[in-house]
């Protein structure tokens, strides 16, 4: 894990310090904190790829599917939910941008980020997972009237960052 931090630029890791304080004020000692924490890491580094590159490397991507079903799997163990509405959870909300993937509006990184946000938001807050994709397209849509307006029809928007943001502002309701 220290090797990891050292290859964490200064400005990705106080966004990312940022980002776990809130999860840990957010959720305490509770297992959604293992899945929050890995996010809080990949977070200021998929959004600035994103911006950077229109893309959400696998590379960053990835890793979570092993580190979010472990988290579900701990936090069905502790608490009285199940875990099948968790990973319910993240597979519908994969298979909503997988389908908007395949009508054309959509990323494949996006598609693959989706499941993970999911499930998070599902462990977090009741009913977070819904929750996220409504914030996730409201932000969207802020940010594509932002777009629009400075650079004109046709312009392309990343939407990895509204799915992040999103993400953080379910943690912060918990």
């Amino acid at each position: 894990m220290l090797a990891v931090a050292r290859r964490v630029p200064l400005p990705e890791a106080v966004p990312a310090l940022a980002l776990l304080a809130l999860a840990v004020l957010a959720v305490g000692p509770e297992p959604a904190l293992l899945g929050l924490a890995w996010l809080a890491l990949v977070t200021p580094r998929l959004v600035a790829v994103d911006l950077a590159e229109h893309r959400l490397p696998d590379a960053i991507v990835l890793p979570g599917y092993p580190i979010v079903l472990l988290t579900a799997v701990l936090h069905a163990w502790v608490s009285p939910a199940s875990l099948w509405p968790l990973l319910t959870a993240g597979a519908a909300c994969g298979l909503v941008f997988l389908l908007l993937h395949t009508a054309g509006g959509m990323g494949f990184g996006d598609v693959k980020l989706a499941p993970l946000l999911g499930a998070l938001a599902a462990m977090t807050v009741p009913g977070g997972a819904p929750l996220w994709i409504v914030l996730a397209f409201a932000t969207g849509g802020i940010g594509a009237v932002a777009v629009l307006a400075r650079r004109g029809l046709g312009a392309r928007m990343p939407f990895g960052p509204p799915m992040l943001l999103a993400a953080w502002a379910v943690v912060a309701l918990a």
